[in-house]
């Protein structure tokens, strides 16, 4: 089984609106806000609503939950859902405060699952992907991986 890279996926985050403590944690729902997916397959925008309903452990981790929408150059609706761990380091925690990390600062992996009705993208239906994350001023940042 290979990992073959099949598109970068950046998103804005517009705001942060705090629910609270909870039993299972802290959640914060982070409004995305644009961005695009750029691959030699996928390339688009981030259009209309989507957020990350995160939950903040006590553990040090962040459990994200994302919605979000891609509009693709040729017109085509990608439903795009992901879910994953953000270890809340140092590094992160400097990110959200206005800086960046890189790649490999924390560990910040996700599973990643699109939907599509369109003919020409039907493969993405039945496709396993995985991602691996990084902060960037407003926003974050992945690379996307589909198992081969």
């Amino acid at each position: 089984m290979d990992l073959v890279f099949e598109f970068a996926f950046e998103a804005s985050l517009a705001e942060s609106l705090p629910i609270g403590s909870a039993p299972a944690g802290s959640r914060v729902v982070a409004v995305v806000s644009g961005g695009r997916a750029t691959g030699e397959r996928i390339n688009g925008a981030v259009v209309g609503p989507g957020a990350d309903w995160a939950l903040l452990g006590a553990d040090g981790y962040a459990q994200i939950d994302v919605r979000a929408q891609v509009r693709t150059d040729d017109g085509v609706y990608l439903l795009v859902t992901y879910n994953g761990s953000l270890e809340l380091n140092e590094k992160v925690a400097a990110a959200l405060a206005g800086g960046e990390t890189d790649f490999g600062d924390q560990y910040f992996r996700t599973h990643v699952r699109l939907e599509c009705g369109d003919p020409r993208y039907a493969w993405v239906n039945r496709t396993l992907f995985v991602g691996e994350g990084r902060m960037r001023r407003g926003g974050v940042e992945y690379r996307v991986y589909r198992l081969g």
